[in-house]
Order: C-alpha cells, then sequence, then structure tokens
C-alpha cells in the first residue's frame, strides 16, 4: 500500500525527480517542493505520513532547523533526510534534530523506499554502510574519500557521456539520436547502458545520481 509523502530538496530537479520515481511505485505525492527549508509550509493544509527532506549541507549552520520545527509542531509526520555522508556529526544532528532516518542522497529508490516503510512503522532508518563509512572517516580522517563521480565517469564510454550529458538535459530518445547523428536503436541501445551502470531505472533517476554525486560537473562536454 503507498505512504503519503510530501517531497523537498534544495534542489528543485531532484525533488522532482525522486517524486515521480516514487509515485511510479504506487505512492501518493500531496507536495513537491524546494527549497529544503520550505519543508514546513509545504505541510500546511496537509496529512503526510513520510516527509523526504534533501539537504545539501547538512553541516552548515541551522540546517536542520526546518526538522526540529517539524518534530515539534507536526510530531506525527516521520522526516527522512537524504543528504551526503559527510561528517559523522552531519549524521548524528539530523538524528538529534528529530529525523526518524538519514539516507545518502545518491542511494538508489529502492533504499529509499525501504528507509519510508521503516520509518512509517516507527522504525529508525539508517542504513549501516553510511554508519561505517561515517566511523571510518571519523576514525580515519586522512584516508581518501570515496569518490563517487569519478568511479561513475571511469564506467562510462565516451558516447555514454555524451548521451548522458543529453539524458541531463531532459532530450528524448528521438532528440538523442538526431542530436547525435545515430539511430534511434543506437540511442536506446546507449541510454539503456547508461541507465545499467548508474544503477537507475528510469531517465530522471539516471539525472538525479549524476546530479547528487556532482557528475554532471565533471562530465566533459562536446
Amino acid at each position: 500500500m503507498g505512504v503519503r509523502l510530501v517531497v523537498v530538496d534544495d534542489h528543485r530537479l531532484l525533488a522532482e525527480a525522486l517524486a515521480t520515481a516514487l509515485q511510479l511505485r504506487g505512492h501518493r505525492l500531496l507536495a513537491v517542493g524546494s527549497p529544503a527549508g520550505a519543508a514546513f509550509d509545504l505541510l500546511t493544509g496537509r496529512r503526510p505520513e513520510v516527509c523526504l527532506l534533501g539537504i545539501a549541507g547538512p553541516g552548515e549552520p541551522g540546517a536542520f532547523d526546518v526538522v526540529r520545527r517539524i518534530r515539534r509542531e507536526r510530531p506525527e509526520i516521520a522526516v527522512i533526510v537524504l543528504g551526503p555522508l559527510g561528517e559523522l556529526r552531519g549524521v548524528a544532528a539530523a538524528f538529534a534534530a528529530g529525523a526518524a532516518g538519514y539516507v545518502r542522497s545518491d542511494e538508489r529508490i529502492d533504499v529509499v523506499e525501504r528507509a519510508v516503510a521503516r520509518v512509517r512503522g516507527g522504525e529508525a532508518a539508517v542504513t549501516a554502510d553510511l554508519l561505517r563509512g561515517a566511523f571510518d572517516q571519523l576514525l580515519r580522517p586522512a584516508a581518501e574519500p570515496d569518490d563517487e563521480a569519478l568511479r561513475l565517469l571511469r564506467s562510462l564510454t565516451r558516447r555514454e557521456i555524451q548521451v548522458l550529458v543529453r539524458i541531463a538535459e531532459g532530450e528524448d530518445t528521438q532528440a538523442i539520436a538526431t542530436g547525435m547523428g545515430i539511430a534511434p536503436s543506437t540511442a536506446r541501445t546507449h541510454v539503456q547502458r547508461v541507465l545499467t551502470k548508474l544503477g537507475a531505472r528510469t531517465r530522471l533517476e539516471a539525472a538525479a545520481v549524476a546530479a547528487r554525486t556532482g557528475l554532471l560537473e565533471r562530465m566533459p562536454r562536446g
């Protein structure tokens, strides 16, 4: 049975991509908006069970003020923070503010959906690998962090990079084929390979992964 959701993110495109992906999985989207600080206003007059809150800078002052307000004034709504792994204090601060869950912003949609199910059932939602990564960073601060964008970029061919850029710009298969001077069937093959390598089920999910990991800024144009 679907969950009543409000999705808010500091990046509007990412909020819409996540909302669309969850709606396709049978959940009921009551509102979608940006930035994260506007989350409480979006809850007014609505009765979601879960609020997904994408925060780009969890280490910034006041980043979780809206979580505290929701916890104080709308305690029946479970908040899941979507953010970068960052430092351990960023994850801890989310829970200290009243969040029911914390999920990495570059996780797959099925991980987000499992977190939604858990908090709806009254449980906390935080993946073991997220906590392990946070502790590793805390205990070994000199260690080089995992560069997710670079790993993804290295997995893509030059042609696939060109296709991903066009996907992120909202082009459909025919537009990709025309713009690159290739057959539509070839364009479809490239699109499917890009989705597979990014672990995405849809073009919106692929664009979201690229944006959240910083891959879009790292991809060469042309």
